[in-house]
């Protein structure tokens, strides 16, 4: 069975017993990711002001930083990917975030399976390397200063992206983090499936692997000992007022990060 760029409805990176130079050398070498990745963003930057960056270029893309980061050391484990098209109708993907590392390879997992955009920060579509990549891309585009006018973006704008068709992926967090705080996950997705009378698909999210740069905060440390996690949840309709339904969410996504990151043993004395 072919779902997009994978064999199954989940996948597991493979484990090579024995590498050889090339492979060593790409081992958690963070200079080849960054000169991987630059190819890439310079690519798609230049289709992109060419009008050529299409929603298969941008899966193709994707796909390809996937497959670098994998090549790094990264070791991925998505399960769910069922659950991207149970529903028929377009749905809204909510999301805890943690790094770059999703907002570059969920497109290459989702858009081949259905028509797909985000919710992103105004700051990125001006950003000069990755601004002409998101704004085509159609967007919808919120400052997270003005709750309000976040609010009305997300409204109006995805309102118009689900009567075409086109599902959303938003991040109520106001901004990455490694930690999860689910005070600080708003409920401005299930509002707007709410609204529209569409499902949501919970996403839970383990990609501490790619860290914050310092000096470019999209191009910071890896750290091949972290490996990687995604899970797709059942899509659910919004019933009520919306706050179970939230809550319903930020259960999914405590007890994926829960499962994934058991405590430590204690140590004997």
């Amino acid at each position: 069975m072919q779902v997009g760029y994978f064999q199954s409805y989940s996948y597991d990176s493979p484990v090579k017993e024995k590498l050889n130079l090339c492979e060593r050398f790409k081992l958690n070498n963070r200079l080849y990711f960054i000169y991987k990745y630059a190819i890439i963003v310079l690519k798609t930057r230049k289709q992109a002001r060419s009008g050529l960056y299409d929603d298969k270029a941008w899966a193709d893309s994707s796909n390809y930083i996937f497959r670098f980061i994998e090549k790094t050391g990264a070791k991925f484990h998505i399960t769910g990917m069922e659950n991207i098209i149970r529903s028929s109708e377009p749905v809204v993907f909510i999301g805890n975030h943690m790094s770059t590392l999703e907002t570059m390879i969920l497109p290459g997992i989702i858009s081949p399976l259905r028509r797909v955009t985000f919710v992103v920060k105004e700051s990125l579509v001006k950003h000069p390397l990755f601004g002409d990549v998101m704004s085509s891309r159609d967007p919808i585009i919120v400052g997270r200063t003005d709750p309000r006018k976040d609010l009305e973006a997300v409204m109006n704008g995805g309102m118009e992206l689900l009567l075409k068709g086109i599902s959303i992926v938003i991040f109520p967090q106001s901004t990455r983090s490694v930690e999860f705080k689910p005070e600080e996950f708003n409920s401005l997705g299930v509002k707007l499936a709410k609204k529209a009378g569409v499902k949501v698909v919970p996403v839970a999210l383990k990609t501490d692997y790619w860290g914050n740069g310092k000096i470019i905060k999209e191009v910071g440390p890896i750290d091949r000992h972290k490996p990687v996690f995604i899970k797709f949840g059942e899509p659910f309709e919004i019933t009520g007022s919306g706050k179970d339904e939230n809550q319903k969410i930020i259960d999914f996504i405590q007890s994926s990060l829960k499962e994934w990151n058991p405590p430590s043993p204690l140590k004997g004395g």
